[in-house]
């Protein structure tokens, strides 16, 4: 991916004093990977920011990860009893002071220039309610690949509406960044959201109106772990599906009620074929894959047109081949999109 070359702000001398953001890194889990991300955040171009690592009642040995870091005064360490993701961040946020908000999993990795990227795009323009970028995604996945690989949203690629974000023709990155005032104006993440809380928090931003700007250029690094939230699709849908049924309930403008309608809709279905290709694994017989074709019938592609003629004259194979295909599907790699073939 390309973009124009972002340019290091100017700081302050003491750059402890006065942190323009400040990086929220969320560690249950990760503390052999923390380092890495610790490391990545020093490299930064722009160096007058804050970080808090949180330690939200980790499994593992989280306080002795960040140790090593604790010398740069700029970084600074909490332990909490266990309470999800949502109750960590906003925790860390609680305890800084910096006007921008970035977002670090402690897994992740940042580029030489995310921060004054983004810094740089919310000095600059007020409407700006997110700004998120362009990832290369590695770890527990068949290749690496780009988060975002085609135009963003339905306008200019550049700048994404309520609407765009809403049906995610608009991505936002999990390493994105935006204003403490709009998170503090929101209440935050919800802790109440289990899964897709991060989709559930840009959505709540965007109701404030203006608008996400993407900055055209690779400046994060998603790792997927096979244990990650973000493997479980599932329970994705199921966080998405209330998203929408939340905004759905504070009785939107009739446009968007009938986007989230839709939207409901569709990702139900999703659930359901998820379900079926599930029973469709661990069926011994052929019921399963009967049930797969006619819940696909006059909708599926090619690909799975294919399949279904291969799976008729060699039975065995489709079962070894939807557990591939699932496992691709939950860690982002949509080697089978058959509900998207034939849109």
């Amino acid at each position: 991916m390309t973009g124009r070359e972002p340019l290091p702000s100017e700081c302050p001398e003491d750059t402890t004093r006065l942190p323009r953001v400040a990086v929220i890194v969320p560690a249950y889990g990760v503390a052999h990977l923390l380092g890495q991300a610790l490391e990545s955040l020093q490299a930064q171009t722009l160096q007058c920011w804050e970080c808090i690592v949180i330690d939200d009642g980790a499994p593992d040995d989280v306080a002795s990860a960040v140790e090593p870091f604790l010398s740069d005064p700029r970084i600074r360490f909490l332990a909490t009893e266990n309470h999800g993701v949502s109750a960590a961040r906003n925790t860390a946020v609680a305890s800084t002071s910096a006007p921008f908000i970035a977002l670090l999993d402690g897994d992740d990795l940042l580029r030489r220039n995310h921060l004054v990227t983004m810094v740089r795009d919310l000095e600059a323009d007020p409407q700006v309610r997110i700004v998120t970028c362009n990832a290369r995604v590695f770890g527990a996945v068949p290749q690496e690949y780009f988060s975002i690989s085609g135009k963003q949203g339905t306008g200019d690629g550049s700048h994404g509406s309520f609407r765009d974000v809403l049906d995610r023709s608009f991505n936002v990155y999990i390493g994105s960044s935006f204003r403490r005032a709009d998170f503090d104006r929101i209440g935050g993440f919800d802790t109440d959201m289990a899964h897709a809380e991060d989709f559930d928090f840009w959505v709540r931003l965007m109701a404030l109106g203006g608008y996400a700007l993407y900055a055209d250029a690779v400046l994060g690094d998603y790792r997927v772990r096979s244990a990650s939230a973000s493997a479980d699709t599932t329970k994705l849908h199921r966080g998405t599906i209330r998203t929408y049924q939340k905004l759905l309930a504070s009785e939107p403008e009739a446009q968007i009620a009938r986007l989230l309608e839709e939207l409901i809709s569709e990702n139900e279905r999703e659930l359901s074929l998820e379900s079926i290709i599930d029973r469709a694994i661990s069926d011994e017989t052929l019921e399963g894959l009967g049930e797969l074709k006619r819940f696909t019938n006059g909708r599926h592609g090619p690909l799975l047109h294919a399949c279904f003629h291969l799976w008729r004259h060699f039975p065995q194979l489709a079962r070894p081949m939807l557990a591939i295909r699932k496992k691709a599907h939950s860690r982002g790699a949509l080697y089978f999109p058959w509900q998207r073939e034939a849109s």
